[in-house]
């Protein structure tokens, strides 16, 4: 695909996902253990075979850069391959982006330097598997300005996406932003094909489209809420419905934009057959991975104290030492001590959780400590008033909160 440029859009501030990205952006937030959001955008363009790629950042982006200038620097740029950060460089103004279309249309110059034919543009905050050059053939084969990638939903999840309307080649007829009463697929009352925010445009086509939203006051200067409207009058505006390489029954697409649904995909890893598959070879997730010794279980003394943990991810240079692990995901270097019992958590890197602990449903920031015999989890009002309670009962704890025996 080499006349394709890739734009990875990871500038969002993540206000939903805070305190997550308190101190870095979305796309920087760890998952799954090991990985950060933004490996899995990543990891599709070079299975895809995209590998030029250019990643628009704005807020918070210091780990974000390093996270990817430390363990995504194998490409050969001799061979036409990059992967290049570019922060905002404010040549049109001194804003910072409006918005998606915006991001875009502030970096045409980057853009121009590649002359690409397409640019295919994605966001660095969904979980899921996909071959983006399948969706850049489709694109080519019909002529198309722009082809959005989409997805069905049930009609009630709807609401929260923008939803198209299409004929019998796919080519978009109508399309609403987060519409109050989505309208369903005719072959299937009960769903509604949504957008995944996975664009491919004709290059010529996607400069004059940001260039003439630039200019309207009254624009969000979103690819979502003001592009694709504008462009439907055209007819070369088609959808690509999602193809899933995760190779399961049910297709997997995940919005981790909440500090809820970043629970759920994490607590879909761990099952005995998880949701999303991390261990599929021939789609292999990458991400910089510290040089740090395996992870190491200790004691067995039945009865009494027993270092085990099940159904879990415990990553490299975790040490559980007699305690128990129930349904977690441990990120590199976390400790579990005697006694303690964590259950259905996310401990990020370097936590320690003391003896006698108990966490249940929990998100633990990096480098926290947590005191023996504390107990979260169980009693949310009084959680409540120490940490972030999410409207279904994650608890959220950082470094900065107070605890209580």
């Amino acid at each position: 695909m080499h006349q394709t440029l890739t734009i990875l859009l990871a500038g969002g501030a993540g206000e939903r996902l805070y305190p997550l990205t308190r101190n870095r952006a979305k796309p920087a937030v760890p998952f799954g253990g090991i990985y950060r959001i933004i490996d899995f955008t990543l990891s599709n363009c070079v299975n895809s075979g995209c590998r030029r790629i250019l990643v628009l950042t704005q807020y918070k982006s210091n780990s974000l850069a390093r996270h990817i200038t430390r363990g995504w620097n194998f490409l050969h740029p001799e061979l036409g391959e990059f992967i290049e950060i570019i922060p905002p460089q404010m040549r049109i103004n001194s804003n910072w982006y409006l918005g998606t279309a915006d991001a875009i249309y502030q970096n045409f110059y980057s853009i121009n330097q590649h002359d690409p034919g397409d640019v295919l543009i994605l966001s660095g905050d969904h979980i899921y598997k996909m071959n983006y050059q399948k969706m850049a053939q489709r694109h080519r084969e019909a002529g198309a300005d722009l082809t959005v990638a989409a997805i069905e939903v049930p009609l009630e999840e709807a609401r929260r996406f923008g939803v198209f309307e299409v004929d019998a080649e796919g080519r978009a007829t109508g399309f609403e932003e987060k519409p109050d009463r989505p309208k369903p697929l005719p072959d299937s009352p009960g769903t509604a094909l949504a957008s995944m925010g996975v664009y491919i445009f004709n290059a010529e086509a996607l400069r004059r489209a940001v260039s003439e939203d630039a200019e309207r006051r009254d624009s969000h200067h979103d690819f979502g809420r003001d592009i694709i409207p504008r462009m439907l009058a055209s007819g070369k505006v088609f959808t690509f419905r999602f193809e899933d390489e995760n190779r399961k029954h049910a297709k997997y697409w995940r919005d981790v934009g909440t500090i809820d649904s970043y629970w759920e995909a994490n607590m879909d890893l761990v099952a005995v057959d998880p949701l999303f598959n991390l261990y599929d070879r021939d789609w292999p997730m990458r991400t910089d991975m510290p040089t740090l010794p395996p992870a190491k279980f200790v004691f067995a003394e039945m009865g009494n104290r027993f270092g085990v943990a099940v159904d879990s991810i415990v990553s490299p240079g975790c040490i559980v030492s007699g305690g128990l692990v129930d349904r977690c995901v441990l990120s590199p270097g976390v400790r579990v001590n005697s006694y303690a019992h964590v259950q259905e958590s996310i401990l990020m890197h370097g936590c320690v959780v003391g003896r006698h602990c108990r966490l249940r449903r929990v998100i633990v920031e990096k480098g926290v400590r947590i005191p023996e015999n504390t107990l979260i989890g169980y009693d949310l009002a009084r959680d409540a008033s120490r940490f972030r309670v999410t409207p279904s009962g994650v608890v959220v704890v950082e470094s900065s909160d107070r605890f209580e025996a």
